[in-house]
């Protein structure tokens, strides 16, 4: 009988505390459900507070099931607002500084009266960063709000991880459109409001296209003008495709340490395309570059303060810029492609290099070295590069060396001949006869023209004029060739002795024999010839008989 009493009051109990559990369970969910408008409101207060813009907060849930879990989705930020107060957008257009789709994160139930709950990772999707141009900071104050919320709860954040994220740079330039920066995946630790915030973050270069990983710090947030927020990093730029510029190809990769604010850089680095080449002519040469620039964050803009490049084997000194050219398409701009001026200097490179990346043989006209000032300008354009590279400036070839064996062979005729040597055209090896040139040099449309070209071979010097067609490789030039030797001398033999009569007509300006010449033809089959209608022959002047 008492052990049925007592079965019962445990039945009883266990009811009863089953009960209590089921009332606690839906007293919590009631107290949650009635707690989440303040945590809403207290979460877009706090973060009016710290921006001094108006925020609005789409939505936002907790949850107790496995400890403290909340969600937020719609959350919009905008820049700071005009001195009148807090609350109103300050841009014109009225878009978000600040947009994310949704955020998570998760916390122990336990708290410590006086100490934040520690949050160790909050989650983002869909973030984009909206920065309007300086101009739009300038005459805007951050005013300080009336009051500050209340401090309910604090809370401590270990580190932020975002997927999908953009970052957009707005420019107050005319005729341009902003920077876009596609970030796959952003990892922030360090969390501070007033201090620098480290990050690793994985990204898309718009232009060459390709992938980057960086690591470095940003902060702290400049809340008067987000776009001066400072923040340095290393970089690695891997297959970035070169074939998104019209004209050239190749995949570059490169490292480099940046520096300086969202809205400007300056970067050093370095770049490798093992397989650099002008898709027009498609030989293939190794570019390794190293160099120090300053980067308009909000427009691409790049100003080049040096450049050390090697082409192959040949290196070049560069500065200059890179800048962006809008189109204008049905009354949108778009990027029309970049206009590219550089100042060369080439004190010692090789000539073949630069004639296999622009020639369709990858066997070059000439060997040699070579020195080179110029001025180099790409306008922006849909054309190939070659269609629309410029070229103005000198150079000076030595120990110039022809491929063609016919045209070695003129040269070391024409040296030899030139020498007084004639007996020893056949026996002198061509390949021991090596020439000089110097002269300016414009190139555009795939010709290089040659207003002074100087050629010089050991006992002769022929000074030309005239254009080569880097297409088809036609010659058309045309001057006057001097040698030491007079004509006899060149001849030599018992049909010298016949033209010795007539050394006296070729002699001028201190030369043996002055005759005009034409080059004509083309790189594979050149014609060479004197130019007997443009010859004046007068007989010297007789002495006068008193």
């Amino acid at each position: 009988m008492a052990g049925s009493r007592r079965h019962r009051w445990l039945m009883w109990l266990a009811g009863a505390g089953l009960v209590v559990l089921v009332v606690l369970v839906v007293a919590a969910a009631i107290a949650m459900r009635r707690a989440e408008p303040f945590l809403h409101e207290q979460i877009v207060a706090a973060l009016s507070e710290h921006f001094h813009a108006h925020v609005e907060l789409d939505g936002f849930h907790v949850s107790l099931v496995h400890g403290l879990e909340a969600q937020g989705k719609g959350l919009r930020i905008w820049p700071p607002a005009e001195a009148a107060g807090v609350g109103v957008p300050s841009n014109d257009s009225g878009d978000p500084l600040i947009r994310l789709d949704e955020f998570r994160f998760q916390a122990p139930l336990h708290y410590a009266r006086g100490k934040p709950i520690e949050i160790r990772t909050i989650q983002l999707r869909g973030l984009r960063i909206d920065l309007p141009p300086r101009s739009r900071f300038e005459h805007a104050g951050v005013a300080e709000s009336a009051s500050s919320p209340s401090k309910w709860v604090g809370f401590s954040v270990g580190s932020v991880e975002c997927a999908d994220a953009e970052l957009v740079l707005e420019t107050s330039k005319p005729g341009k459109v902003p920077t876009k920066l596609e970030i796959a995946h952003i990892a922030i630790k360090d969390i501070s409001p007033a201090g620098a915030m480290h990050f690793v973050a994985d990204f898309t270069v718009p232009r060459p296209r390709g992938h980057a990983h960086s690591t470095g710090s940003f902060g702290p947030w400049q809340v008067s003008d987000p776009g001066e927020t400072p923040v340095s990093g290393d970089y690695r730029l891997e297959d970035a495709d070169l074939s998104g510029f019209v004209g050239i190809a190749g995949l570059l990769s490169s490292t480099g340490h940046y520096q300086g604010t969202l809205r400007g850089l300056v970067v050093d680095g370095e770049t490798d395309t093992p397989d650099f080449r002008l898709t027009h002519f498609g030989n293939k040469l190794p570019l390794h570059t190293r160099f120090h620039a300053r980067v308009d964050g909000t427009d691409g803009d790049t100003w080049l303060d040096n450049v050390d490049a090697t082409l192959n084997h040949s290196p070049i000194a560069a500065q200059g810029q890179v800048v962006r050219v809008i189109s204008d398409v049905g009354g949108v701009p778009h990027t029309g492609g970049h206009d590219i001026a550089l100042s060369i200097d080439v004190s010692r490179a090789r000539i073949e290099d630069f004639l296999v990346l622009a020639g369709k043989s990858t066997t070059p006209l000439l060997t040699g070295d070579v020195a080179v000032q110029a001025k180099l300008h790409i306008p922006a354009g849909s054309e190939p590069v070659h269609e629309r590279l410029e070229l103005d400036g000198f150079f000076h070839l030595t120990d110039a060396h022809f491929t063609n064996e016919k045209i070695q062979d003129r040269i070391r005729e024409l040296s030899v001949r030139g020498q007084g040597r004639p007996g020893e055209v056949k026996s002198t090896d061509a390949e021991s006869v090596h020439s000089e040139m110097t002269g300016n040099f414009q190139m555009a449309k795939d010709v290089i023209s040659l207003p002074n070209l100087a050629y010089i071979v050991p006992g002769a010097e022929i000074q030309l004029q005239g254009a080569y067609g880097i297409e088809g490789g036609t010659l058309n030039f045309s001057g006057t060739a001097k040698t030491q030797a007079t004509v006899s001398q060149m001849v030599g033999g018992w049909k010298g002795l016949l033209l010795k009569p007539a050394d006296r007509f070729f002699k001028k300006d201190g030369a043996g024999t002055e005759v005009p010449i034409h080059i004509g033809g083309t790189r594979e089959n050149p014609d060479f010839g004197i130019e007997l209608g443009k010859m004046k022959i007068t007989a010297p002047e007789r002495p006068k008989v008193e």
